[in-house]
């Protein structure tokens, strides 16, 4: 058997290609593993794995993105983190890779470079990877985000040394400050810089159905989950493998390249191709961007890249809910707002506008020693909520496994919750930002009475208020009317579907409600002319 070097310079045997598949070798040797997470929630992705995983993660640059090391026997713990969206395995990454000024230059570099990389250890855990998923079928046409937050889609072709092309559609999303191409995407919009949080979504994938343990069989077909056999053999010379049956399908592939920067004189879609280009001639694989087997990802940033192969097939954030609302939040975001305030056994958390219970449901997975209420003033809301909680109790009853979880809801006004004086540990929700629901305007009325609210029901000196909200100004102001009963304590700020929104961790002060003037000197200051209801400026 052939063998090639590896980026250490060792000598690493190569994957041998069968009519099933690759050959599962028991080795157990290091790799290094790619997250995309959602922006600003970095740090609290890197606690994560190393709570769980014992790695130390480091952030990149390129916001939304670590990298952590683990040895391949701990691949499937990888996959049940819950604050990441997508992982990839890295084949090599350079911190200062050095692109020429010409743009022919550098696309011939970037065609050279596919040959050189160290591809055996990553194909290795791509296969193990394959026996962690269950069998799924063909991959499903994008069905992105409806509304703001999304780039208009462009048509891009992946052209290859064989002439052969793939027409298909690209979401390309340009920032203030920095240009950011999507080369392809599928079912999702794929994570980039500024741009990877998408509180929207279509399509329904629970972290049970994916992660669900089948071995590779025999018979599995031609899509992701059942993985075919390439003719060639992955790495060395182009040669007929020992054994291989003639007829066997090759292996189809497709390259993702995320860039940002403005220093760049290539595209996305022209690194995408030519370096696409380059992996089908070296591996003879056949280019096809739906059905595809493996994702190659090319990630640039400034003067930093990183060449990765895709462990998942769409974002681990779409692991709970079935019933979407207009602004349901990705599972991965709710993690990161519900670790912020670091649930305790017996705690009663509360997410007065609930809408679909994305917040809630994770907390009741995640932290089950606590009581969850997931409330709304929307009869739907509350519905698809109840929903979703069904869901998932109904798959954990498949499963043999306890199906209660530690959630209620109710419908009620959120201005006067049916709820006792200081009897709430914590409140975490997420506050309209007055664009795909409410309203501006109405945001001035609605902020202050949600506050006041909620911290007439929160206990005073211990209890804590985790929100999110687009509309800052507005909210700010909210807090500074309360007399004092909220301190601020931190902010996150995160990209919400294209808007720059704060994470707001609020703690209850000491201050006893209903004998502090609820108005500040502050919050008795004008509002801003063009943000003041009619009824308010005929005071004046």
């Amino acid at each position: 058997m052939s063998s090639q070097d590896s980026s250490d310079g060792q000598q690493c045997p190569l994957v041998v290609v069968g009519e099933t598949g690759f050959q599962v070798s028991d080795e157990v040797y290091t790799v290094t593993i790619g997250a995309t997470v959602p922006t600003g929630f970095e740090n609290t992705a890197a606690e994560e794995v190393q709570e769980k995983i014992g790695a130390n993660a480091k952030i990149s640059k390129d916001r939304g993105r670590i990298y952590f090391q683990i040895t391949t026997d701990k691949l499937s713990q990888v996959h049940h983190l819950r604050s990441v969206d997508n992982l990839f395995v890295v084949v090599e990454e350079y911190d200062n890779y050095q692109f020429k000024d010409s743009k022919e230059e550098t696309l011939e570099d970037l065609q050279k470079l596919a040959s050189k990389l160290p591809w055996s250890d990553a194909l290795k855990v791509w296969n193990m990877n394959t026996t962690l998923k269950k069998k799924r079928g063909p991959h499903r046409q994008p069905q992105g985000p409806r509304g703001r937050g999304r780039g208009k889609a462009n048509k891009v072709t992946l052209e290859t040394d064989t002439m052969q092309t793939e027409t298909i559609e690209a979401d390309i999303v340009e920032t203030d400050t920095v240009e950011t191409d999507t080369v392809v995407t599928d079912t999702v919009v794929t994570d980039t810089v500024e741009t990877d949080a998408i509180d929207t979504v279509e399509t329904l994938t629970t972290q049970e159905e994916e992660l669900e343990l089948e071995a590779p069989t025999a018979d599995q077909g031609e899509g992701a989950g059942g993985v075919r056999t390439p003719a060639l053999e992955i790495l060395g010379e182009q040669q007929e493998v020992p054994g291989q049956e003639l007829g066997a399908k090759v292996l189809k592939f497709r390259v993702t390249c995320n860039r940002a920067g403005d220093k760049h004189s290539f595209s996305s879609n022209e690194a995408a191709r030519d370096f696409g280009g380059a992996v089908q001639e070296l591996f003879q694989w056949k280019a096809d961007m739906t059905k595809f087997d493996i994702e190659v990802l090319l990630n640039i940033h400034n003067v930093e890249m990183v060449i990765g192969i895709a462990l998942t097939e769409e974002s681990l954030h779409r692991r709970n809910i079935t019933h979407f609302g207009p602004t349901t939040l990705r599972s991965t975001l709710c993690y990161g707002m519900l670790r912020l305030c670091k649930p305790q056994a017996s705690d009663v958390i509360l997410d007065p506008m609930c809408g679909t219970g994305a917040i809630p449901l994770e907390g009741a997975i995640e932290w089950q020693q606590a009581f969850y209420l997931a409330g709304d003033n929307n009869d739907m809301a509350v519905s698809r909520t109840v929903n979703n909680i069904c869901h998932i109790q109904k798959k954990r009853r498949d499963k043999g496994s306890i199906s209660g979880l530690p959630i209620d809801t109710v419908q009620w006004d959120l201005c006067h919750l049916p709820m006792r004086t200081s009897s709430v540990d914590i409140i975490i929700t997420d506050m309209p930002f007055g664009k795909r629901m409410g309203s501006r305007k109405n945001n001035w009325d609605l902020y202050p009475s949600c506050l006041k609210e909620m911290a007439r029901v929160t206990r005073p000196g211990s209890g804590k208020a985790v929100i999110l909200t687009q509309d800052k100004k507005c909210f700010q102001k909210a807090i500074s009317r309360m007399g004092g009963l909220w301190r601020k304590h931190h902010t996150v700020w995160v990209n919400v579907g294209g808007l720059h929104a704060g994470v707001f961790l609020l703690k209850r002060t000491l201050g006893i409600f209903g004998q502090i003037a609820e108005d500040s000197r502050e919050g008795k200051e004008s509002k801003p002319h063009e943000e003041k209801p009619g009824e308010e400026r005929k005071k004046e």
